[in-house]
């Protein structure tokens, strides 16, 4: 696994347990970028919304891989995706990679989070 992004996705890690309290693991991360996107806003959410939450976050994230396209949102304005390629057959360890790789571009692009010098949650691996 390539050591700088475990490191960044730590220091993201971290900056985002400040505000959402500790615990956070890509599950955890995975459900907040879910939640996010639908526009709802926190609330009590089915098992099957529950599932459906981390399908948005795991769609958005692979977007911009071109995995998936975003199609639209339905009449409850959430949103859907169609498949563009195949996921190739990888690892977990390599699917793991990736995501948290995804995840640290998403907050990044979002203007959620920052990597720069100045910004002390996040340490270069240099």
């Amino acid at each position: 696994m390539d050591f700088d992004i475990e490191l960044r996705f730590n220091a993201l890690k971290t900056h985002l347990e400040l505000t959402f309290g500790g615990g956070m693991d890509v599950q955890a991360i995975l459900f907040l970028i879910g939640v996010n996107e639908l526009g709802q806003g926190h609330k009590n959410y089915t098992k099957a919304e529950k599932t459906d939450l981390l399908h948005i976050a795991i769609c958005t994230l692979l977007e911009p891989y071109g995995y998936y396209q975003f199609e639209g949102r339905d009449q409850e304005n959430w949103p859907h995706f169609k498949v563009l390629k195949a996921i190739p057959a990888i690892s977990d360890r390599e699917q793991q990679h990736l995501i948290k790789e995804a995840m640290i571009d998403y907050f990044i692009a979002n203007k959620y989070y920052s990597e720069s010098e100045d910004n002390p949650q996040y340490t270069s691996g240099v």
